[in-house]
């Protein structure tokens, strides 16, 4: 079999972002800034470092912010560059560089399903990857990168998954699957279910915002009706996809932010300023002096 390579990610941003009002009344979620970087740009950068050169945006009304942000300012650079500050100038010009980038609109929110049928026909008939903007991922090696050097070997759908303990299992996608022999972090996934009851969910298995999908999603995700909330759900078209080819779920090397609620976008903005050399230590001092935190 002739092995092929991941080249396009997929990036379902068309949500309206009620958890974040009113802030997300004029601002897309996905251009909140954790630190100074908007959300989806973390993810962008890492579908780039893993190798994707060809980046695909699913939008919605209201989110145009999103394309100007990719692309080239010519007034903002000329600016920068006419006043010298050049460390600012390459900062702009770096938004720009990342990768070919190209949107569709999905004129309803339908559901995750929904969102990547949309982008069948900028796919074509290759594997691609999906991220999830609101899973800020914090790895040494990117997790989509992880993903990717598995798929290498067994050129098929891969799920990142990550432990999760208790009743928050029953928010997510979560796997049955088995152990393979040779990579303890690659699970043979048998069965899906979508965010089932703790007392019903098949491991702690759940599944978190990266996926590698074979083009055979397309053709299943159109056969496959509407689920909970009236949307068309990822989930119910991948637990068609065991019955047609491998499918395995993968535990990433990292430290996963649900950027898309409040007490995580907090918790990444917090990792994120701590580890940056120009605000890290100056930030620690003063969280450290905080009153409230010697209580």
């Amino acid at each position: 079999m002739k092995k092929t390579r991941i080249r396009k990610a997929v990036f379902p941003a068309a949500g309206l972002g009620t958890r974040f009002l009113p802030a997300t009344k004029a601002i897309p979620k996905e251009m909140l800034p954790v630190v100074d970087k908007p959300i989806i740009q973390y993810g962008v950068e890492e579908a780039v470092a893993a190798g994707c050169d060809q980046i695909i945006i699913v939008t919605g009304r209201g989110k145009t912010v999103i394309e100007d942000h990719f692309d080239i300012s010519v007034e903002l650079e000329h600016q920068l560059e006419s006043r010298g500050k050049l460390d600012l100038l390459a900062l702009a010009r770096h938004i720009s560089t990342l990768g070919r980038v190209a949107y569709i609109r999905q004129k309803e929110a339908m559901g995750l399903g929904h969102a990547v049928l949309m982008a069948r026909d900028l796919v074509g008939d290759e594997p691609f990857a999906v991220i999830l903007p609101d899973d800020v991922i914090d790895a040494k090696v990117p997790c989509l990168k992880q993903m990717i050097e598995v798929f290498d070997d067994v050129q098929s759908t891969i799920l990142a998954t990550q432990v999760v303990e208790g009743p928050a299992i029953s928010a997510y996608g979560v796997i049955e699957a088995r152990p393979i022999a040779k990579n303890s972090r690659v699970l043979e996934v048998k069965g899906l279910v979508e965010k089932p009851k703790l007392a019903d969910a098949p491991s702690k298995n759940a599944i978190i915002g990266r996926y590698i999908l074979t083009p055979r999603i397309f053709e299943l995700l159109e056969k496959t009706p509407l689920g909970a909330g009236g949307e068309l759900q990822l989930t119910d078209a991948l637990r068609s996809l065991v019955h047609h080819e491998k499918v395995y779920g993968y535990s990433f090397d990292g430290t996963r932010y649900d950027a898309g609620d409040k007490l995580g976008f907090l918790k990444a903005t917090v990792e994120f300023a701590l580890q940056r050399e120009d605000l890290g230590n100056d930030f620690r001092a003063w969280l450290q002096s905080l009153p409230s935190l010697k209580q």
